[in-house]
């Protein structure tokens, strides 16, 4: 699946396995955002995700929810889990798909759970 392949781009230990992960499932022009860093091509993205790999060596990010799709729109739940077996919160991607839904076109990332409001 599209989207667990791009998960794998983010957990692999090897840089060549994460590359050809992220460029089989973005779009060369593919855009991702998170709280965190904006990225504009999949070459920053890809230095990100090497900057985030080397900062916690053997965390893999599983997905842990259906992917929600409708047009050429999706969302999905992600975890982090850590080396030593701690999970980081959930967060969720939101994904726009190229027309085939073959590749990513831009993904926005959103960390932790949403809060309750207050009534």
């Amino acid at each position: 699946m599209l989207v667990d392949r791009y998960c794998q781009g983010w957990s692999d230990p090897d840089p060549l396995v994460r590359e050809r992960c992220i460029r089989e499932t973005l779009a060369p022009e593919a855009t991702y955002v998170d709280p965190r860093t904006d990225t504009l091509s999949v070459e920053q993205l890809l230095a990100h995700i090497s900057k985030t790999v080397t900062s916690r060596p053997g965390a893999t990010v599983k997905r842990t929810s259906n992917v929600d799709i409708h047009h050429n729109l999706a969302r999905f739940n992600w975890q982090v889990l850590l080396s030593d077996g701690t999970n980081l919160p959930e967060g969720i991607d939101f994904i726009e798909l190229e027309d085939d839904h073959r590749r990513i076109r831009r993904i926005v990332g959103f960390f932790g759970p949403l809060t309750s409001c207050k009534r």
